[in-house]
């Protein structure tokens, strides 16, 4: 293990969403032509918490958010800023950067530069056959999903595991060459930041340009964002992209995303990346967690008038969920043979999530897109955004 990285990591602490401004990056340039929100009042939004209710204002002011972005039909609804920060000023969104990979891989895929999701990552990166011959069974759809096999430790306060040593470490493609399978690729799913770090060199490999570039030409430009970006590389020699966590941008360049997925790929008129693509990443897998290609689809166990719905076999849990509505389900027994059964759903809302408790939320059954950007995760966001939902449904 390089010492240096921990060195950085003692010094530097935690990770901050200021770590823009203590990496190397790939500056992400605006175009001229700049897309804009709707602007309109802030609409009068209430949170329910500790059985009282205060304004959202007043709730967030209590919490380390530093941007909080509501839309509803391209008009903003609700926008503020906290701890100094203002509408221009970046932040590190940390792992929903994940999902803006994922949309550069399917960029690629679309314009045949990574010809198939089948694809081992050795057609792109043939050296790592000299590795591990695993190394031959792992696709790009393994990585998607978050299905590597990899022995990979995602822990975030651990200075020596391998999650801190690819954020402050200096050279990605030698620590992706050290590592071992502990399962074959595929066979289960573990959500592992190196995953990611492997599809964005595969990207920068077939495109042939830094994946801040790429996501500059592609989608930063097209899609008229209103400021510059940047995306943290590795080291100014190496310059491998953070794909897993580093991309540093505003709230509502970052809604512009979300807006991008609520149309299937659709930006007025200009189909940016396919609507495949697009579904693959938003209609929930259920053999994978509520997880698909870098996406989330909210989930959570199934309630009826404020009550858990609760059953004594998965018969009759299972048509507990049809008579619910819940389209997309598993079951489980909270125990063998408890006689208890419980209904896990995913909804068809879906989001990006980074670490510290950053969201690109999106309701598409009211056309709604929420933006929390922040210092910590100090709250339940996905319970306040149900909660505005609520306030805004047709």
């Amino acid at each position: 293990m390089n010492s240096c990285h921990v060195g950085r990591y003692v010094t530097r602490l935690n990770a901050n969403i200021t770590d823009h401004k203590i990496f190397p990056y790939t500056e992400i340039q605006a175009g001229q032509k700049k897309y804009k929100f709707n602007s309109g009042h802030n609409t009068k939004l209430n949170i329910k918490t500790n059985g009282n209710e205060i304004s959202l204002d007043s709730y967030l002011r209590q919490t380390s958010t530093v941007s909080f972005l509501v839309i509803q039909r391209d008009s903003i609804i609700f926008e503020n800023y906290y701890k100094d920060y203002k509408p221009d000023d970046i932040s590190n969104i940390f792992s929903a950067s994940k999902s803006v990979t994922s949309l550069l891989v399917g960029i690629a895929i679309d314009e045949g530069k990574i010809q198939s999701i089948k694809d081992p990552v050795t057609k792109y990166i043939p050296e790592l056959k000299e590795e591990d011959p695993k190394f031959e069974k792992l696709t790009i759809e393994n990585l998607l999903n978050m299905r590597s096999g990899l022995e990979f430790k995602e822990a975030y306060l651990n200075p020596l595991a391998h999650v801190a040593r690819l954020y402050y470490g200096k050279n990605q493609m030698k620590q992706i060459k050290k590592l071992k399978f502990k399962t074959e690729p595929g066979a289960e799913h573990n959500y592992q930041s190196i995953s990611t770090t492997i599809l964005g060199i595969v990207v920068e490999r077939a495109t042939n340009m830094e994946l801040g570039k790429y996501l500059e030409e592609k989608i930063w430009q097209p899609l008229g964002m209103e400021f510059d970006a940047t995306w943290s590389v590795d080291d100014k020699k190496n310059r491998s992209t953070k794909a897993f966590c580093c991309l540093n941008t505003t709230a509502r360049d970052l809604a512009k995303i979300g807006r991008l997925y609520l149309h299937n790929g659709n930006w007025n008129g200009q189909q940016i990346i396919s609507e495949d693509w697009v579904n693959r990443s938003k209609i929930a897998n259920m053999d994978n967690d509520c997880y698909q290609y870098q996406w989330y689809s909210q989930s959570g166990i199934g309630y009826k008038n404020g009550k858990e719905l609760v059953y004594k076999d998965s018969i009759s849990a299972s048509q507990g969920a049809a008579d619910n509505g819940f389209k997309s389900f598993y079951l489980d027994e909270t125990s063998a043979s408890s006689g208890i059964w419980h209904i896990h759903y995913c909804s068809e809302d879906f989001y990006a999530l980074g670490i510290l408790g950053q969201y690109l939320y999106v309701n598409p059954k009211n056309e709604i897109i929420i933006v929390r950007l922040g210092e910590k995760w100090d709250s339940n966001y996905e319970r306040i955004f149900n909660q505005i939902i609520k306030q805004l449904e047709d």
